[in-house]
């Protein structure tokens, strides 16, 4: 319990089969506290032994009144990594009833509990040089750093009496300048290196020629090159060329769109025939039946054998057969 916490008075409750005496919390005590609620510890801690082992709960410390008839106890905690955490249960009753109900039970931090830092949004926690290629950081309106085109006020005084940019390009002052073929060679390197084809510069979508972060430079060079000096672009400090680029743009005002992924049908599994297939299908002449199969040449009968000739038959034969066919009747008529 925090030791700036102050206990007014005592209330005598019941705890189990005896009583003792609990202080009250004077944490803005505006209520008076009920006796009746004030009594329900064990209540309270059947409460709390619903949502925890009794070996998380440790003793009753004391009792504030949150409002009439409205009493919160708090127990000691001992759940492991809530170091200085207390139990807080919260009782109420009817103004005619002697019934205690609780409204709520909490694990709430105590003065002196461990707690997690004080959340601190990303644009806040972003450091120089954390800006990369593809990134996006979105410049307020009324950022501190940056000034209306019309109120430069770091240009040098005209009738200042030192000597200016394109004085110093003239070599006054120094003993040797850059010359055409040194200054080539470095415009080639800054612009290999900070230039359109860099990676940072690939992925975005403003370049520093609109930068307000840009300072420009004097000589031959200042109209293709300037120096970044913005804190959160990778190239901070850098000569870059006016056609670089980064997600850190003054004139950035939204994050850029997430790109969607196009649907892939997969046709592997399946033939795809198309609406015209059908008609195509009536359209196309029928296949030609197969010829059928010649029959097979039937075997040959064999021939009968061929009865003999009346000829060849004696005619002593022929009318016996003949007078068999005519029967009796015919004898007869003979």
């Amino acid at each position: 319990m925090d030791d700036e916490q102050q206990h007014d008075d005592l209330v005598t409750v019941v705890v189990g089969e005896g009583h003792a005496e609990v202080p009250v919390i004077a944490e803005q005590q505006t209520w008076d506290v009920d006796e009746v609620c004030a009594a329900a510890v064990d209540r309270a801690r059947d409460a709390l032994l619903e949502e925890a082992d009794a070996a998380l709960i440790g003793e009753h410390t004391g009792l504030v009144a949150d409002g009439p008839l409205v009493v919160t106890h708090y127990f000691e905690g001992h759940v492991p990594g809530y170091v200085g955490w207390r139990w807080a249960v919260t009782v109420t009753r009817a103004p005619d009833a002697d019934t205690v109900t609780v409204d709520e039970t909490a694990l709430l931090p105590d003065g002196d509990a461990l707690l997690a830092p004080a959340w601190v949004p990303w644009k806040k926690r972003i450091q120089p040089g954390d800006i990369g290629a593809g990134d996006v950081l979105v410049t307020e309106p009324d950022d501190p750093r940056l000034l209306p085109g019309m109120a430069q006020t770091d240009a040098p005084a005209v009738e200042d009496d030192e000597l200016q940019p394109p004085q110093w390009e003239l070599g006054l002052g120094r003993l040797r300048i850059l010359s055409p073929e040194g200054r080539r060679e470095a415009a080639q390197r800054w612009y290999r290196e900070v230039g359109p084809r860099a990676a940072v510069a690939r992925g975005a979508d403003l370049t520093c020629a609109s930068c307000g972060f840009l300072l420009l430079i004097g000589g031959p060079l200042g109209q293709a090159f300037g120096v970044c000096a913005n804190g959160y672009s990778p190239a901070d400090g850098r000569v870059v060329a006016m056609t670089f680029g980064c997600g850190a743009h003054s004139e950035t005002t939204q994050s850029a769109p997430v790109p969607v992924a196009q649907t892939v049908v997969d046709e592997v599994g399946y033939d795809e025939f198309g609406p015209e297939s059908a008609e195509d299908a009536e359209q196309e002449p029928a296949e030609e039946a197969a010829p059928e199969p010649e029959p097979e040449p039937e075997p040959e009968a064999e021939a009968e054998p061929e009865e003999p000739v009346a000829a060849d038959v004696p005619q002593d034969a022929q009318d016996i057969e003949h007078a068999t066919m005519q029967g009796p009747d015919a004898e007869e008529d003979a």
